[in-house]
């Protein structure tokens, strides 16, 4: 019996709604990162895990600073100190946006660090563990451009580009599956969509477009087990073999607030694989709505509805509802105050609601007067000061003017 850890999108360098902190001099919310990071190295190590599967995309961009891929390889070394066979995938984050240009990972192949295997491109290969050898099909994120880098495929439209890549990435997938013999158990690891996977929130944050796993082979009985990376949400797409997305570890935003994050430990061998998801450590993302439109003491309502919440090291974001004649009794320095438990705060958003008579009154009228007549209503309708209107009409006459002398 084998045990696998499998994880994927760690995004190092998302570092959204953090601050600097003193003590490491790192940005807080790098921190929640790399202690999810620990979580799973640490668990990898003290479970005695027989193979690390890292299934893409180590960074958050193609170009990581060496304080990230500093603090990537610390904890990447500690496995390969300990022995402990790690494959790494990379992913669409990992590569660089230009041919020939080393990718993010490439250093662990580079300088063949002990017990660290990267794959770069399609591949099939054989790595040893202490309770014996693992068959890996390495499918690593595959661009439109690399496919359609033959003069022979320039000029073709989009429809039969669509079909091409398609096709030869179902080949190229079926010529590494039937390299896979009998003698060992094999495992998928592949950064992809699969056809019927369901995406999280995590589309802001993608680079690439994606192309589409055939999931037919994915679920051929001949792997033990899939290991994919890309979605960041943790999802099972086929029970035996598993086809199974780990998801991140960390929360990327309040789109993935309410998502469970960690990685999958899985026992492949003889009979049907077993796996469990492992919850890791994260940083709670708290979206909190209060009305008080109703309210004659709008930031005593606040009060009491911010006193029944639990905001204690949460990023925290807060959406007031208000009308534009009690709009100017929030105070947001006092709710910063009330919020003081809070790990950050990402915003505190002023919700207005605006009569019907003020939102563009007679359009069509107003329309006929030209587009700074309009511009100007729009302005008024969301009750911006006059000052503030007039400077972004001046700014606006001068793209108006652009536009006349393009005509």
């Amino acid at each position: 019996m084998i045990r696998l850890l499998h994880f994927a999108d760690l995004h190092l360098g998302v570092e959204n709604y953090g601050r600097l902190d003193p003590e490491t001099g790192l940005s807080t919310r790098l921190n929640d990162f790399l202690r999810a990071f620990d979580f799973v190295i640490d668990y990898a190590l003290d479970e005695k895990i027989d193979l690390v599967v890292f299934a893409g995309d180590a960074f958050k961009n193609r170009d990581p600073s060496p304080t990230h891929q500093r603090e990537f390889a610390k904890r990447i070394q500690r496995l390969s100190e300990a022995g402990m066979p790690t494959f790494l995938l990379v992913g669409n984050h990992d590569l660089p946006n230009a041919a020939k240009r080393a990718h993010a990972v490439e250093i662990f192949g580079t300088l063949n660090i002990p017990h660290i295997t990267v794959a770069d491109r399609p591949d099939y290969l054989r790595i040893p563990t202490r309770n014996g050898e693992v068959q890996i099909v390495a499918l690593p994120w595959v661009t439109r451009s690399h496919i359609l880098a033959r003069d022979e495929y320039r000029g073709l439209s989009s429809q039969e580009i669509d079909q091409l890549i398609e096709q030869v990435l179902f080949s190229t997938m079926q010529t590494l599956l039937d390299k896979v013999t009998d003698d060992a158990p094999a495992v998928m690891v592949a950064h992809g969509t699969v056809p019927g996977a369901v995406f999280g929130m995590e589309r802001s944050v993608l680079l690439g477009n994606d192309l589409l796993l055939e999931p037919s082979i994915l679920k051929d009985p001949r792997f033990a087990y899939v290991a994919l990376g890309h979605i960041h949400k943790h999802q099972s797409l086929h029970e035996q073999p598993p086809v199974v997305y780990s998801g991140s570890i960390e929360r990327i935003d309040f789109g993935e607030a309410r998502e469970e994050k960690g990685f999958v430990v899985a026992e492949i061998g003889d009979g049907p694989t077993r796996w469990e998801f492992i919850k890791t450590p994260t940083r709670p993302m708290r979206q909190i709505t209060l009305d008080v439109r109703e309210a004659p003491d709008p930031m005593q309502q606040i009060h009491d509805g911010l006193s029944r919440m639990d905001v204690s090291d949460a990023v925290v974001k807060l959406i007031i509802r208000a009308t534009p004649d009690n709009v100017a009794h929030v105070n947001n320095r006092d709710i910063r105050a009330l919020l003081k438990e809070a790990a950050h705060i990402a915003s505190i958003v002023r919700d207005v609601e605006r009569p019907q008579r003020l939102r563009l009154g007679n359009a069509q009228e107003i329309a006929e007067s030209g587009p700074r007549a309009l511009l100007d209503a729009y302005f008024e309708s969301r009750l911006i000061p006059r000052e503030r209107r007039e400077l972004l009409l001046s700014h606006a006459d001068r793209i108006f003017a652009e536009a006349e002398e393009t005509d």
